[in-house]
């Protein structure tokens, strides 16, 4: 009946359209997958978690009979709520630029594209959360507008339900097509199913996209605007099958993993290799690496030049040389470095620090660096920094490349220090080391070339072995690509307590063992002891308020002091995250200590 009613989108022309305009939907037309279930998922368990997912996935069966034996409108509701309710409209938001679009365009109709990217004014119509795919249609498409559901946010945060009209479907897609273009119809319309028709009944030229799910989707070749950067845990979309199986494995992944981790931490190195490869870890050697240099040479170690993939490329190098090797790292999380069986030093950003502490470590033998400064997961290399072709000549490229079929061992937003978890966590994750040859001395600054060309002949050298394309990106364009920041860590100030006695203690921060402070009370403050060494004044208490059975948080100005009762106080900014506790030391750090003396303890045993 559809076919009869409107022709295929295989019969629209796509020649001489640059004046006219499209309104299209989403799944099933502009997309080949006619479900909506995988990038719900990808948002449940991107924002909220294993448990979000598992939410969403016990909704999906009242959601599908919903859809199919009462309306669309319905089940797409249910999708929604257990989805976005209590997310942050900023955690949505990223995770539509950053996750989203990889997922989406893999998944584009060429027959649907050919049409859509050949008209000048291009306009989508989903029943879809519009906060979800505005920024894939908009940045990666092409799209001018995009009309999708509107969900009802309180106070920076989802409610779960939509704003009126409702969910888009049927007659609310053809108010919301007259809503946006007036009087005016839109040239072509391209939809899939029979609740698109009302919207393609007030387009001049209407096309339905007959669903065959064998169809190829789009390359990425010829997408107006590659996707280089794209961040999110999951490898694989989704489906509901999928789903369940992601949350059947994580909890076994992770004594997995942490036995994988614990293998390559605490075996000497030239064992790692073969416990990797009982444990399901595959190490793939390329190529004839350097013998190590003997520091009673007195010659400088070799600086391998390595593509960065994940945080785990020095390790998996140590892997393949059967012996540790030193890197230089930058935003590495304190955990990682923790359980690093490699010594790690971190960067500065400083040219001339970083310069003088790499020449420091080449001295003492063979050193690992990555100089693209952060991973890139899809097929190109980002810029090269030139430094390190200033401080040596002996340079080995090495070419990294990795497989993963569950988890993305890299983020962007997330924490960093669950890395080597997810990596691991992979069922049968694989690394390919290449080693290239050594750079022959003509090629070196030593004679004459400058070190940016040392570092783009290295670049171009690695990117020929790998199948890859060179770019002049560089981190602080992934970065505000997907986490719109530069990404920069900054270093937290290291203060050094001041000793005072038992007296000045009692004047600057009271020990409040009896009473806690009422509002008006004064409170004197020693900027000492306070992040603003200018502060040093009495400070009026303007608000108590409980937060728990034996503490208070006093606002007093712009500052808040945290009262403990039988504890010391300890003073925090007030707009800043509360982590205040009157213990001297947290969990997590008693656990690094006993991890860093077991590990010493095995050493010396060793």
């Amino acid at each position: 009946m559809a076919a009869i009613t409107f022709p295929s989108v295989e019969d629209c022309a796509s020649i001489g359209r640059e004046k006219d305009t499209v309104v299209a939907d989403l799944d099933g037309t502009l997309l080949i997958g006619r479900s909506s279930f995988p990038y719900f998922a990808l948002v449940a368990f991107e924002v909220g978690g294993i448990l979000r997912l598992l939410f969403l996935l016990l909704a999906s069966p009242l959601a599908g009979l919903l859809y199919y034996f009462v309306s669309e409108s319905a089940g797409i509701q249910v999708l929604i709520f257990a989805t976005f309710a209590g997310m942050r409209i900023s955690d949505m938001e990223s995770v539509a630029r950053a996750v989203l679009p990889k997922f989406y365009s893999s998944d584009l109709h060429p027959e649907s594209w050919r049409v859509f990217s050949s008209c000048g004014k291009r306009c989508v119509l989903t029943a879809n959360p519009r906060i979800m795919v505005e920024a894939f249609l908009k940045d990666v498409l092409g799209a001018d507008m995009v009309l999708g559901t509107e969900i009802s946010t309180y106070k920076g945060r989802a409610t779960g339900f939509v704003k009126k009209p409702g969910v888009l479907v049927g007659n609310n897609k053809s108010y919301s097509l007259k809503k946006a273009f007036g009087d005016t119809k839109p040239d072509i319309g391209l939809g899939d199913r029979h609740t698109d028709f009302p919207f393609m009944n007030l387009c001049k030229e209407g096309y339905i996209v007959p669903h065959k799910p064998q169809v190829k989707a789009v390359t990425i070749d010829k997408l107006s605007k590659p996707i280089i950067f794209h961040d999110g845990r999951l490898v694989q979309k989704p489906t509901p099958i999928m789903a369940l199986i992601i949350i059947l494995w994580i909890p076994v992944g992770f004594l997995l993993a942490c036995l994988r981790m614990a293998a390559g931490a605490l075996l000497p190195m030239h064992m790692v290799y073969y416990a990797f490869w009982a444990l399901g870890v595959r190490v793939s050697v390329k190529g004839t690496p350097p013998p190590p240099v003997k520091k009673s040479s007195g010659q400088s170690g070799v600086l391998f030049i390595c593509s960065h993939r994940t945080l785990l490329d020095p390790i998996f190098l140590s892997t393949a040389l059967g012996r540790p090797i030193p890197a230089v790292t930058y935003s590495v999380s304190r955990l990682s470095e923790i359980i690093s069986p490699i010594k790690t030093v971190r960067l500065s950003r400083d040219r001339a620090r970083d310069a003088s502490m790499i020449k420091k470590l080449l001295q003492e033998g063979d050193l690992a660096i990555c100089p693209e400064g952060t991973t890139c997961r899809e097929p190109f290399l980002l810029r090269f920094s030139s430094l390190f072709a200033e401080l040596t000549d002996e340079l080995v490229p090495v070419a990294m490349v990795n497989r993963m079929s569950m988890f993305h061992g890299t983020t962007a937003r997330g924490w960093k220090g669950m890395d080597p978890f997810y990596f691991f966590m992979n069922p049968s994750p694989a690394y390919e080391v290449t080693f290239l040859n050594k750079l022959p001395q003509e090629l070196t600054c030593g004679s004459g070339k400058s070190s940016h060309e040392v570092a783009n002949y290295i670049q171009r050298v690695i990117a020929a072995t790998l199948s890859y394309e060179c770019t002049n990106l560089t981190r602080k364009d992934k970065y505000r690509a997907l986490a719109g920041n530069d990404g920069i860590v900054v270093e937290k100030p290291h203060i050094k307590p001041k000793k005072i006695n038992e007296e000045e203690e009692t004047r600057i921060c009271p020990n409040l063992s009896v009473l806690f402070p009422a509002k008006g009370d004064v409170i004197f403050v020693n900027g000492d002891h306070i992040p603003a060494p200018d502060v040093k004044a009495e400070l009026t208490v303007e608000r108590v308020r409980r937060v728990g059975q034996r503490r208070r948080r006093v606002e007093i100005g712009c500052r808040s002091l945290l009262a403990t009762r039988g504890g010391a106080c300890k003073i925090i900014p007030a707009s800043g995250k509360w982590r205040c506790d009157p213990r001297p030391i947290s969990d997590l750090l008693w656990w690094s200590v006993i991890i860093l003396v077991v590990r010493t303890a095995w050493t010396a045993v060793r």
